[in-house]
This record gives C-alpha cells, sequence and structure tokens, in this order.
C-alpha cells in the first residue's frame, strides 16, 4: 500500500508585484505542484465590484 503526502502552502500575494517572489517559490519546492487555489476577495471601488485574489493555497505533493 502506498501512502501519498500532501503539504498545503498559504502564499500571501499581491498580484501586481510579486511574480518573481512567487515564480522562486515554486522552484524551491521539493515535491511536485497538484494545484494552486487562489482566494478570491470581492472589493467594491468607485466604478462598482471588481475582485482581487489575497492569497494563494499551492498543494505541493510531498516524494521522498
Amino acid at each position: 500500500m502506498t501512502i501519498i503526502k500532501y503539504k498545503v502552502h498559504r502564499f500571501d500575494i499581491d498580484m501586481d508585484k510579486d511574480q518573481a517572489r512567487l515564480e522562486q517559490f515554486l522552484n524551491n519546492l521539493e515535491g511536485e505542484v497538484v494545484t494552486i487555489i487562489p482566494n478570491v476577495k470581492p472589493t467594491f471601488q468607485l466604478m462598482g465590484a471588481t475582485a482581487k485574489v489575497n492569497f494563494l493555497l499551492i498543494v505541493e505533493k510531498i516524494t521522498k
């Protein structure tokens, strides 16, 4: 029986500025990235409603 382990990382992000930081984080993971889940937060501005991603959940499959 094979046991598969996963680790979930929370990555706080400013989508306008953190592309390089996210790339570095992903490249430093030792396992395989299974999925990236954005947390989408609705925001309201003068022009109407919009949405913003304030953090990502990154699921990593741990390989040994």
